[in-house]
């Protein structure tokens, strides 16, 4: 590939997330009023599931830009915790509104937010897989999958939601929110896995620390 076809890709991929951090930065603060007002555990730990994928797409601009990987892992540690927290409070606070039989409000601007969030990430999903392919980067295609997730994660919470509003399934919301337990117990894992694939002590081949490579040359097999 031509260095200029790439740097093209390289500005569409850059952009592409820019779009998923903004869109994520709006969807904190719609999703936490509206989870709010309704009183509603699927739409906050949505919210809150925003804030930390704005912490991870920046985590993906600053890579897509050759950052230095020691920064990246500890952000990746630190999307790592942010997800197992994530976890655990739904855990608790799903299990508390079910236990109790606290109904969640009816939320017609969640709904309508939560159905334009489907959409548009996994149209964001569709734009960065092919991006990925035509610049062969894993972590491109890796994020691909991330939003892709996200997407639908949003249609599982549009149906609790809307379950909620139209039959009156009532424990549809925090069901929902349970879902995101597993979803965010998964991604904490990966981020910690991820956070320990290059030892800060790991010396490549040229004689550089892999936590500051430069992809002079390729790690020797251990």
């Amino acid at each position: 590939m031509e260095t200029s076809d790439r740097d093209q890709l390289l500005r569409m991929a850059r952009a592409l997330e820019g779009a998923t951090l903004a869109w994520n930065v709006a969807g904190v603060f719609v999703l936490v009023i509206a989870a709010l007002k309704a009183h509603s555990a699927a739409l906050g730990g949505f919210g809150i599931d925003s804030a930390i994928e704005i912490i991870a797409s920046a985590v993906v601009l600053y890579e897509l830009g050759g950052v230095d990987v020691a920064r990246q892992r500890r952000k990746l540690r630190l999307i790592a915790w942010a997800f197992a927290g994530l976890a655990g409070y739904l855990a608790i606070q799903s299990v508390f509104i079910l236990a109790t039989n606290m109904r969640p409000h009816h939320s017609a601007f969640g709904i309508l937010w939560t159905g334009l969030t489907a959409i548009v990430m996994l149209a964001l999903a569709s734009g960065k897989f092919r991006i990925g392919e035509a610049m062969d980067s894993q972590l491109l295609l890796t994020e691909s999958r991330v939003t892709l997730v996200d997407g639908v994660l949003a249609v599982i919470i549009l149906v609790g939601l809307v379950l909620n509003a139209f039959v009156g399934w009532w424990w549809a919301d925090p069901a929902a929110a349970l879902l995101i337990v597993a979803y965010a117990a998964r991604e904490s894992i990966g981020a910690f896995r991820m956070s320990r694939e290059v030892p800060d002590d790991q010396v490549g081949g040229c004689g550089q620390s892999c936590a500051s490579c430069t992809n002079l040359c390729e790690t020797p097999a251990v």
